[in-house]
């Protein structure tokens, strides 16, 4: 709670932060593909195309093995142009797994804590007495301008005893 700068009548409000810890992951636009991890089918172009589609072996279909995603190609008249174009799309099918299992890993550290009124860990009173509070544990202290300014060892202490004995209520 505090005074608002803002309320001309110097009413008390109510204020809510979220904060959330998360590490910095590198982000990156580029998948270096082991040849060696790959399984390149050449085959005969199917459709319209002239004489060429029914002589040569222009098509390429890659398998990507560790992750089994197949893609293939014959828009292009050579070969190589072909796998080329089948390796571009294979590096944008792997970025997205990428990105998917990256964000799968962000959620995870989330966790089901949703940013809600009542999920809150802290309170902090700042009017018109001073306390802060951790709403899990029952730890209070007196000087909110300290806990701002980092002194928070005796919530942290409390937070590991608090889920020790939910460990140990759980098991």
């Amino acid at each position: 709670m505090r005074i608002s700068p803002f309320d001309n009548q110097g009413r008390r409000q109510t204020s809510f932060a979220g904060v959330e810890v998360l590490p910095v992951v590198e982000q990156t636009d580029h998948i270096e593909i082991d040849e060696s991890e790959l399984r390149v089918d050449v085959y005969r172009s199917s459709g319209p195309g002239g004489q060429g589609v029914n002589t040569t072996d222009s098509a390429v279909r890659l398998t990507h093995l560790p992750t089994g995603i197949v893609v293939s190609c014959q828009n292009e008249r050579s070969q190589i142009q072909n796998k080329a174009s089948a390796m571009n799309v294979l590096q944008a099918k792997l970025l997205e797994r990428r990105r998917q299992e990256e964000q799968a890993k962000m959620d995870a550290l989330k966790g089901d804590g949703g940013n809600s009124w009542g999920n809150q860990m802290r309170s902090y009173v700042l009017h018109p007495y001073q306390m802060v509070k951790d709403l899990r544990t029952e730890a209070e202290m007196g000087n909110p301008d300290a806990v701002f300014n980092g002194e928070i060892d005796g919530f942290l202490e409390a937070g590991i005893r608090w889920r020790k004995q939910r460990e140990q209520q759980a098991g």
